[in-house]
Order: structure tokens, then sequence, then C-alpha cells
């Protein structure tokens, strides 16, 4: 007895709903029969203007980006030339500053190079005296 219970609750729901639905939407088309502000033609130019204008308005925005755009690219083009050259610039003259620090090494070095050949030869100069190598050697000690 449950199970027919069952049936004949889901088939009244089922056409409550239908009939729900068919006078809503008859009342719905009624409501904006008697509400339209404006007859269809009145409606349709209102719409076409609007349209109009809207094309209008996108085109001045696309133009005033564009334009905004071009302004941006040429602003960044030329402080990214500034900035290129001014690299270029620190460039050579960290290039020059250390060939300069290269070639006032050489020449110290080139200069201690003769300092000590100079010695050497010096060295060579004088005398060989075992007896006075082994003084100093006993004086140092």
């Amino acid at each position: 007895m449950s199970n027919t219970n069952n049936n004949n609750n889901q088939n009244i729901d089922s056409k409550d709903f239908i009939i729900g639905a068919l006078v809503g939407g008859m009342l719905g088309a009624a409501a904006a029969l008697l509400l339209a502000p404006k007859a269809g033609k009145e409606l349709r130019s209102d719409l076409n203007e609007q349209a109009v204008y809207l094309k209008d308005k996108s085109n001045e925005i696309s133009h005033l980006a564009r334009e905004k755009s071009s302004n941006i690219v040429r602003t960044v083009s030329e402080q990214s030339n500034q900035v290129a050259t001014k690299v270029k610039d620190l460039t050579s003259n960290l290039r020059k500053d250390i060939d300069k620090w290269r070639s006032k090494e050489e020449e110290n070095a080139s200069e201690l190079y003769g300092e000590i050949t100079d010695d050497i030869q010096e060295e060579k100069q004088l005398d060989y005296d075992p007896a006075n190598e082994q003084e100093l050697v006993e004086q140092k000690y």
C-alpha cells in the first residue's frame, strides 16, 4: 500500500509543477506586455542609438589606448638607449682603468726585475772570500 501511496504523491507533484510553470509563464508574459515602457519601434530605435554611442565610445577609448601605448613605447625606448649608452661609457672607462693599472704593474715589475738583476751583478763582482763568509756566519749566530 505504501508503493501506491508514493506513486500517487509523485503524480500529484508532477502535475502541480507543470500547472504552476504554465500559470507563471502566462502571468510573466502578461506583465511584460503591460509594463513595457515603449512600443517595439521606439525600443529598437533606442537600442540602435545606444549601440552607435557605444561603438563611438569604444573607438575613442581604443584610439586613446593606442596613443598612450605609443608614448610609453617611445619613452621606454629612449630610456633604454640612455642606459645602454651609460653602460658602454662605464665599460670603456673601466677597461681604460684596468689597462692603466696593468701597464703600471708591468712597469713596476720590470723595475723590480732590473733592481734584482743589478744587485745580483754587484754580488758577482764582489770578490768571494770564504773566510769572510765564515766570519759573517759566526757573527750572525
